[in-house]
């Protein structure tokens, strides 16, 4: 909400304060400064000028040198660069000693070697507006010489973010009570309404209020005679600073009202309505123009203000085009009511449509101020636009009481707050400069009325709050009320979630969050459940089809992020997900896991001039990702069943324990995500990894002795699996053999140097010691012992 520190100063004085001192003032009072906007200079030293003369700078092509008149007997010549002026124009001179937006002062200098004794000023240079583009040109009926400041009246907006508990804070009025209660400062001028000397009449035929749990009190009033035209300036000022247009004079009036008092207001052309005003729920289906322009279709649900035949207006959102005011208009019927927030809110967000209006019923206005508000805009009506009022007020319905007495338990307070020096008095002082009325006291407990316009003050503890607020958390004395703990099981299970994060991320890999809920297209996207639909927890009542199920494993969510950036142009994916999971047991419960996700796919590096096509990540890679987690170390890998989603289904293990899942999406389903590169992703059990973290890293000295490579070939049934080969080597135990490694794999489908059915393979055999250099006889020993016994194990002929 934009707030204009002018507007606040005819109930407060605020000229002791600095806009630095106010701002600090709202933020620790619970009141977010989003922007300060400082418009126009207080300033009195510019002032309005006239240009005299204008002859082209002797030394620069684009300066000017201007004899310009400023009031004081004598022409004051300016070096000016804008080209949008001519000789007899009036535009703001800023006298050398002026002080503009920025902090930048004027003083007497030379450009170009030519004295200039001043600047004559954009829009943009004095705080208004962003047009810096040339001169402001002012009216040329100005007299010379005329302050500035008198023209424009200097303003700062504060831009505030009001909570939604705190509708009284919606208008300068309730701004100001906080001030006032937060400095001290006494208030000025009209601020309560409540009291009013139209005298109120329930209303006749003319006024129906069918509704009254959405409505509980709606007022009408009538004024005749009335000339539509412009605000005037002081008006069109107030409105423009913070930032609404002027439209004319009696719609100016109460959006005036509004932003003055927090009570929105709404007029119609009287001679519009078709009979009298009726407050009712809308028909389905009903269709309504809204003032936006826009035609709505309406909802039982939404409350409508309406005459004989149709809605005029969308309570306390927004009027109708075909009942508003207009140039024409000459008689009004000016509405003020209290709308139950509940509808108004969901009204709009139904239908989209927010206003300012909508934005304050729906926080909760002061149904006390429903009458007072109507007054004060019918005031200025007859005073600005004129015309006759009627001698009394139509209502319907009676204010809602919205709040009720509340005590304040002392000793609580004190031991809440926890502020030695706070006395009973200055606590009861806070209460009372705030608005609240002490109804009694005793030893222990006071008991407060509280005005109508705090709503959000129901409880004891709501009255410690706002005494803790007025006072200060700086008097909260500090003090050590505990000790640091050791560290439990979930600190340590944040600690691995944390250090898995910032090593995937170092990896390259970037974090998602995906929704727990899933479709049941998607279902058949999960990885790790060989069945999932017969294990998916379903949702009771779903909000889509999109959202049906609770997720039985995180990968679709990750195929479905993965969609987003391909549809987005990018190929390079690499994401990972950590949270939870949900699987339905055979008994009816449910239980939940905690999963690491990962996916990778496309270049497994940016493509740059040294290397333009980089090749496209594999399962290897994915493979070596995993490997690197912290504590985990080497995995092993078992084939499961292949499905329509995913190929090389593989189990992942360490030792006898499964740590997840790692597959390749197949190409199909990689095809309807629109993927160029094959697709690889892998889930695994954080609670696999805990168990088999190995807490600290550990490190090993490099060795001291060389090591010894042997080569061996070997021919082998072609549809042998590579992981028989693996599992015989990493089973051996062979203390001199240090790795194993395949180099290359060789089949020819002609059968011409090799048979079909069979193929090649050769890896590379490390030997090493750690206590001395191994000799030849060694190592051939070794390495005879371990292609004996290969050969026995694996259906695999060594290639001498």
């Amino acid at each position: 909400m934009k707030v204009s520190l002018s507007w606040l100063s005819t109930h407060l004085d605020l000229s002791g304060r600095s806009t630095a001192q106010l701002s600090d003032l709202l933020t620790f009072a619970g009141i977010e400064v989003e922007g300060i906007d400082e418009k126009g200079v207080d300033s009195n030293k510019i002032v309005v000028g006239q240009i005299l003369e204008s002859v082209q700078h002797p030394n620069a092509d684009r300066l000017s040198v201007c004899q310009v008149d400023d009031g004081s007997g004598s022409p004051r010549q300016i070096v000016c660069g804008a080209k949008n002026y001519k000789v007899g124009d009036k535009v703001p001179v800023a006298l050398p000693g002026a002080i503009l937006p920025g902090n930048f002062e004027i003083k007497e200098g030379q450009l170009r070697k030519v004295a200039s004794n001043g600047m004559m000023c954009s829009g943009k240079e004095l705080g208004l507006g962003d047009d810096h583009s040339g001169l402001m040109i002012l009216d040329p009926e100005l007299p010379v010489g005329k302050l500035f400041k008198d023209l424009i009246q200097p303003d700062v907006i504060f831009d505030l973010e009001i909570t939604p508990n705190r509708s009284d804070l919606l208008s300068h009025v309730g701004l100001a009570r906080e001030l006032a209660a937060l400095t001290g400062l006494p208030l000025k001028g009209l601020r309560d309404h409540t009291k009013t000397t139209t005298p109120a009449q329930p209303g006749t035929s003319n006024l129906k209020l069918e509704a009254p749990e959405a409505c509980p009190y709606y007022t009408a009033r009538i004024i005749k005679g009335i000339k539509v035209g412009p605000s005037p300036d002081w008006l069109r000022q107030r409105l423009e600073s913070v930032g609404l247009r002027p439209i004319n004079n009696v719609v100016d009036i109460t959006n005036y009202v509004m932003f003055e008092m927090g009570q929105p207001l709404h007029a119609f052309d009287a001679a519009k309505l078709n009979g009298g005003i009726v407050v009712r729920h809308a028909s389905a289906g009903e269709k309504f123009r809204a003032l936006d322009g826009n035609e709505y279709t309406l909802a039982e649900s939404d409350l409508v203000i309406a005459d004989q035949s149709r809605p005029v207006a969308i309570a306390g959102v927004m009027g109708g085009e075909e009942s508003g005011v207009s140039d024409t208009t000459t008689e009004i019927l000016l509405e003020s009511a209290y709308f139950a927030p509940s509808v108004v809110r969901r009204t709009g967000r139904r239908l989209g449509l927010h206003s300012d209006s909508s934005y304050r019923f729906e926080r909760g206005a002061d149904p006390m101020q429903v009458q007072g508000a109507s007054e004060l805009a019918a005031k200025l009506i007859l005073t600005i636009a004129g015309g006759t009022a009627s001698d009394t007020l139509q209502f319907a319905g009676a204010p809602p009481q919205l709040v009720s007495e509340v005590a304040l338990e002392e000793a609580r307070m004190h031991r809440l707050l926890g502020i030695p020096d706070l006395k009973i008095d200055e606590a009861h002082g806070i209460l009372e400069k705030l608005g609240l009325e002490k109804r009694s006291a005793s030893t222990d407990k006071s008991t407060w009325g509280i005005p109508s316009y705090r709503i959000d003050l129901q409880r004891s503890v709501d009255l410690v709050e706002e005494v803790a607020r007025v006072v200060g958390l700086e008097r909260v004395p500090s003090r050590n009320v505990a000790v640091m703990g050791t560290g439990d099981a979930a600190d340590r299970s944040y600690d691995q979630a944390m250090q898995i994060r910032h090593a995937l991320v170092n990896r390259g890999l970037n974090e998602a969050q995906t929704l727990r809920l899933i479709s049941t297209a998607q279902l058949t996207d999960s990885l790790g459940t060989l069945t999932p639909t017969n294990v998916a927890v379903p949702v009771k009542n779903p909000l889509s089809e999109d959202h049906t199920h609770l997720r039985t494993s995180i990968t679709p969510g990750l195929l479905a992020t993965a969609a987003l950036n391909i549809r987005q142009g990018n190929s390079r994916l690499r994401f990972f997900e950590m949270g939870r999971v949900f699987l339905q047991l055979p008994n009816g419960t449910s239980r939940e896991e905690e999963r690491l996700a990962l996916l990778v796919s496309g270049p497994i590096a940016p493509m740059g001039w040294t290397d333009a096509d980089p090749r496209a990540a594999d399962v290897f890679d994915l493979r070596g990702i995993i490997e690197s987690l912290p504590g985990l170390g080497g995995i092993e890998i078992k084939r499961i069943a292949d499905n329509d989603t995913f190929l090389l289904n593989s189990e992942i293990r360490n030792g006898n324990r499964v740590l997840g899942w790692i597959a390749q999406i197949h190409p199909a389903r990689a095809r309807q995500l629109d993927a160029r590169h094959p697709i690889y992703v892998a889930e695994l059990l954080l609670s696999a990894l805990r168990q088999g973290s190995a807490g600290h890293a550990k490190f090993e000295d490099l060795p001291k002795f060389p090591s010894i490579t042997r080569d061996v070939a070997m021919e082998a049934p072609a549809d042998l699996p590579a992981q028989k080969v693996a599992a015989y080597f990493s089973g051996l135990k062979e203390p001199l053999l240090i790795s194993t490694q395949v180099f290359d794999v060789f089949a020819d489908a002609t059968g011409t140097r090799l048979p079909a059915d069979r193929k090649s393979l050769a890896y590379s055999l490390t030997y090493r010691s750690a206590e001395r250099t191994l000799e030849t006889a060694e190592i051939d020993q070794a390495h005879a012992r371990i292609l004996a016994g290969l050969e026995k194990a694996v259906p695999v002929t060594i290639r001498k």
